[in-house]
């Protein structure tokens, strides 16, 4: 009888050393460019979108979107908040650069170029209302942003405007709880 053995050479220590360096290297010229420029994870803390997120939901920031067009009314965002930009905040654009925002109770009234006695916004995502009174001027650069849980969430109705440099994304996927999976969580979209 003949047998025959393949003899795959041994890899000596610095063989292994230099493809385990060569596959980190890789994976970070991978990873890190994704990460910084499309795609970010991030987990809802706090309960100032419920209904639409729930305290510990997992979501994917869409990063790249808004490098080719301007976030819209009704997105749902991520953002540096303005008073500490260590710190990252979830809410809905509500209000777009130069407009005015008109809360009274907890109907919000848009005044823009073309609506200029204003419109009221349709908001079924809202459970949990708020009594407020509120007159907000945006300037060019500017978005008047509210949780989905006006009772409960801090926003540009109590620290102002968000600038355009500071909103990082929208949330693209909601990956848990699994039962909740979707593409565009909370997506609405206005009838003016």
């Amino acid at each position: 009888m003949c047998y025959i053995t393949t003899m795959e050479p041994t890899k000596t220590r610095g063989q292994s050393f230099w493809e385990l360096v060569r596959f980190i290297f890789l994976a970070l010229i991978i990873v890190i460019p994704v990460r910084v420029l499309i795609a970010e994870p991030f987990v809802v803390s706090g309960n100032s979108m419920v209904p639409t997120f729930e305290n510990a939901d997992y979501l994917i920031v869409d990063k790249i979107s808004y490098r080719f067009s301007e976030p819209k009314r009704d997105d749902i965002v991520i953002f540096r908040y303005p008073n500490d930009p260590t710190k990252f905040f979830i809410k809905r654009i509500i209000g777009l650069p130069q407009e005015t925002v008109d809360i009274k109770g907890s109907t919000v009234t848009i005044i823009n170029e073309k609506y200029k006695e204003g419109f009221t916004l349709n908001e079924p995502y809202v459970k949990n209302n708020a009594n407020n009174l509120t007159h907000f001027e945006l300037k060019n650069d500017e978005y008047f942003v509210m949780g989905d849980n006006r009772s409960g969430s801090s926003d540009s109705r109590s620290w102002g405007a968000v600038k355009r440099e500071l909103i990082t994304g929208k949330a693209f996927l909601r990956l848990l709880p699994i039962k909740k999976l979707s593409i565009l969580p909370g997506n609405y979209k206005q009838t003016e």
